[in-house]
């Protein structure tokens, strides 16, 4: 993997971090570091050897949202630029959430506005306790439109209204009753957790967990009845003739690990 300026990819094993590696701006997100998040998660998706991907931040936040010194001096610069601007955190937002790879997030520290985001278009989202957490757009005369879509998938639109309207700050629990993510640990559970966490995921079938985020995706379109049942028969029925299916049946009824497992 290539070297970046604004974030840091690890691959050991079948596991990639991503780094968001800003700390002493609270890894807020430029330009720059859009587009390499965009280019490393395409990356990381076509890399047959990676089977989990973490994405997390260096320092003590996660990330506290858009860089506003660099937004601010695009105040003046017209809406055909903030345009283009605005299409780069939906590109990245967009690559991330459609991975076929599980993404998993580690949050720390602050994450406000546009880090929000970056979470929510991951698969799951571990938070330590005195993480604090704020869609705070609204306070500066903004509002969370890229990164909506990707909270929308976790809060159900009246929490929603209630954090975006407000800009409050809420502590790892409170975002844990919202939805917002899925653990609360201490710093001394959080790697043993994640540790955990990444060997279940690595040692189910790689093209399982692929359907699996495919299935999830296009049942959350809005298919009629007719649509449904025709997307999932063909699911099944690809997945019972695939040679990871007829690899994993037989392993069960032989009381071993599969091919894809056997490392572990």
């Amino acid at each position: 993997m290539k070297d970046y300026h604004t974030i840091q990819v690890d691959i050991q094993k079948y596991t990639a971090t991503v780094w968001l590696n800003r700390p002493d701006v609270q890894n807020a997100v430029n330009n720059e570091m859009l587009q390499e998040l965009t280019e490393s998660f395409q990356l990381l998706n076509n890399d047959i050897d990676v089977r989990v991907i973490i994405l997390r931040g260096k320092g003590k936040s996660f990330s506290a949202g858009a860089d506003l010194k660099k937004m601010l001096a695009k105040n003046k610069s017209g809406f055909d630029e903030n345009l283009r601007d605005g299409k780069l955190w939906t590109k990245c937002l967009s690559h991330i959430y459609h991975c076929s790879k599980p993404v998993i997030a580690v949050a720390a520290g602050n994450v406000f506005g546009g880090g929000n985001g970056l979470l929510a278009a991951t698969d799951i989202v571990l938070a330590e306790k005195d993480t604090v957490f704020s869609f705070s757009e609204v306070k500066i005369g903004l509002a969370p439109s890229t990164i909506l879509p990707y909270v929308l998938t976790r809060l159900n639109e009246h929490k929603a209204k209630l954090l975006m309207f407000t800009g409050k700050r809420i502590t790892a629990h409170e975002a844990l009753k919202y939805n917002l993510i899925d653990f609360v640990l201490g710093q001394h559970e959080m790697e043993q957790t994640l540790e955990l966490l990444v060997n279940d995921v690595i040692s189910a079938s790689p093209n399982g967990i692929k359907e699996v985020k495919f299935l999830i995706r296009e049942l959350k379109m809005g298919l009629n009845h007719d649509q449904m049942n025709d997307l999932t028969a063909n699911s099944i029925a690809r997945l019972k003739i695939s040679e990871e299916a007829y690899e994993g049946i037989y392993a069960f009824l032989e009381k071993r690990k599969p091919a894809w497992n056997k490392s572990k």
